[in-house]
């Protein structure tokens, strides 16, 4: 049985192939198309996942979009009813494109699949689960978990904007919901946008500017006070209620209300690019603790309407990897799966696995032993032909490898000379993080290599950590934690005896005075509050990048490599050859590997292209 799941029309479209249970193929739009967060139909990734399974669209199942429109166009009108007349004007805005598109989805699917081969004469079952049913598939039935609790939490589905099940075999069972507009995720997307970074896409910076706050600062307990106070109130369960006075996202056009936030906390919305004051990081702060305690919460209200010992989390806020780190950490559940694609893209996987599992009634076959992923090595890959028909494009000069192991010895002796290095083999990442298919690797005992890696090669925020790649086996040497994070989604400390104490002064010291103070022996992996967040790699999902890692610790006594994923800020990361080596070569990156084949950025000709990559891609 084949089935295709889409996801579309909001931000991060995707789709996904199933088959008979197993995950063929999956992959998102942007990465084909080169425009962050693509929202379009994903035609280019619609077309690589039935390209992958030798299959077409009219010998499909299903095909099935992740959410389900009428209801969602529901609890818009509902909502616009409710706070009259306020939001007028994103009311007229938002209806053109609702009853021209989004109110007859299905002609728009099939006019979409139409361009790509569907035969609407032998029309194939169109189906729509509820958007938070996916986020829940998504992660419980490529789990190794016959029963788990599952949590999904993010912005809003239709009306769910929170959710409690419980998972048993082949069934999922709703036990509770959250509804908007009362919402943890739009909740951190406030506090995203007052401080000046993108929604839907900037939360990730929110989350890695917090540590930067003054933990023993009155100022951060002030303002935690105020949150709780003012704007949500928390339930026992975790539940939430938002004071919507505060806020314009219901029905406005904006997150917050900005003069009320500007009286509340004391200073004005941040501008994106300005200065970053001890204000906002400790405003950060505030709201990630906030967040971190509706999380656990909601996790031990799930652990109690479950009775289980293992839960699996989906939706955008499970992205955040440093409340996954205090969940974990807490015990209230004695194993955690996390959708390594947890937000919307990751909805196109659950929508096919619903389908199969729910509306078709199949059985499951699980794995006790690891999950159905593949280690999120689902998308796209490449041969050979494809990187020497690039080199002859540009002109580009490489050194070819017979033998795997003697390149590993020369990329890891690269590295050990601090040397940055561009990593694209196999299959591409589905989902936000790269996890060394698509990476860019460096040597994290290296103190300049953070700054080098921000500055030189991503071009983004110089507050911004990088995440370590460390050999499974090996992650209890280096880290408070012994256990697995294949999908760099959990952030644990760095061990006490690789630490260096801090000036009595340090709390008073500048952001960028922080952030260049070697903090322990890995000081470029080494977040300002000594936590990492870890990417374990293992020999049976990753052989070529664990060998890599393998070679620079026989080399250098370390298991641990940076990983950053192999973009510019604001560009999706690369998928192909070609996308690669351009951006190779439009950053101060040393050298670039493409399987087995090696290109030194010293033998490279000029790069012909005038255009900076500013130019073709919008600051995230």
């Amino acid at each position: 049985m084949l089935i295709l799941g889409i996801s579309a029309f909001y931000h991060d479209s995707a789709a996904a192939l199933v088959e008979d249970g197993r995950i063929v193929a999956a992959a998102q739009e942007e990465r084909f198309t080169r425009k962050k967060h693509d929202a379009g139909f994903p035609a280019n990734a619609v077309r690589f996942c039935l390209e992958y399974g030798g299959t077409t669209l009219n010998e499909l199942d299903a095909i099935v979009f992740y959410d389900k429109p009428l209801l969602k166009f529901e609890r818009l009108l509902e909502t616009y009813y409710a706070f009259a007349p306020r939001g007028l004007r994103s009311f007229l805005m938002a209806m053109p494109i609702w009853m021209k598109d989004k109110l007859f989805l299905k002609r728009l699917l099939r006019d979409e699949l139409k361009k790509l081969g569907y035969d609407s004469k032998k029309p194939v079952k169109l189906l729509f689960p509820e958007h938070h049913l996916s986020h829940a598939a998504s992660a419980f039935y490529p789990s190794a978990f016959e029963k788990a609790a599952i949590l999904t939490i993010d912005g809003v589905g239709e009306w769910a904007t929170a959710s409690i099940g419980l998972g048993e075999g082949s069934t999922i069972t709703v036990l509770k919901e959250l509804h908007f507009p009362h919402s943890l995720g739009l909740l951190y997307s406030a506090f995203t946008y007052f401080l000046g970074f993108r929604v839907n896409s900037g939360e990730y910076k929110l989350m890695g500017l917090a540590p930067y706050g003054d933990p023993h600062s009155p100022e951060v307990d002030r303002y935690v006070d105020l949150i709780k106070t003012k704007l949500v109130e928390i339930k026992d369960d975790g539940s939430l209620w938002l004071d919507q006075n505060y806020f314009d996202y219901a029905t406005g056009l904006r997150m917050v209300h900005e003069k009320k936030w500007e009286t509340l906390f004391g200073f004005p919305k941040r501008k994106p690019e300005d200065e970053l004051k001890p204000a906002h990081c400790n405003l950060g702060l505030a709201i990630q603790r906030v967040t971190e305690e509706v999380v656990i919460t909601m996790a031990r209200e799930a652990q109690r309407l479950t009775h289980t010992e293992n839960l699996v989390l989906a939706g955008g806020v499970a992205l955040n990897c440093v409340a996954n780190g205090k969940l974990q950490k807490s015990g209230i559940f004695k194993r955690i799966f996390i959708q390594p694609a947890a937000g919307d893209a990751g909805g196109a996987l659950g929508a096919a696995l619903a389908a199969y599992y729910v509306y078709f009634g199949k059985e499951r076959n699980i794995d006790d032993n690891d999950d159905a992923l593949c280690g999120s090595y689902l998308g796209p890959t490449f041969s050979d032909l494809e990187v020497e028909l690039m080199a002859k494009k540009y002109k580009a000069v490489y050194s070819y490898y017979d033998d795997f192991g003697n390149l590993t010895d020369d990329i890891a002796q690269l590295l050990a000379n601090e040397n940055v290095v561009g990593w694209v083999q196999g299959r591409m990442e589905f989902g936000p993080r790269a996890l060394g298919a698509r990476s860019i690797l460096g040597d994290p005992r290296s103190a300049g290599m953070q700054k080098k890696l921000n500055l030189k090669i991503k071009y983004r925020e110089s507050f911004r950590p990088f995440a370590p790649a460390v050999l499974a086996e090996d992650c209890g040497q280096y880290f408070n934690y012994d256990g697995i994070s294949p999908y760099m989604l959990l952030v644990h400390p760095v061990r006490e005896n690789r630490r260096k104490p801090l000036p009595a002064e340090y709390d008073g010291l500048s952001l960028r005075e922080k952030l260049y103070f070697q903090r322990s022996d890995l000081p470029s992996i080494t977040h300002i509050d000594f936590s990492a967040r870890i990417q374990t790699v293992h020999r049976e999902t990753n052989l070529r990048f664990w060998q890599l890692i393998d070679a620079f610790k026989k080399r250098t006594g370390c298991a641990v490599l940076i990983n950053t994923s192999f973009n510019v800020r604001g560009e999706p990361i690369v998928n192909t050859p070609d996308d690669a080596y351009r951006c190779f070569m439009r950053t101060e990156m040393d050298y670039l590997v493409l399987g087995n084949y090696i290109f030194d950025k010293k033998y490279q000709p000029a790069w012909p292209e005038k255009t900076e990559w500013k130019s073709e891609f919008g600051l995230d």
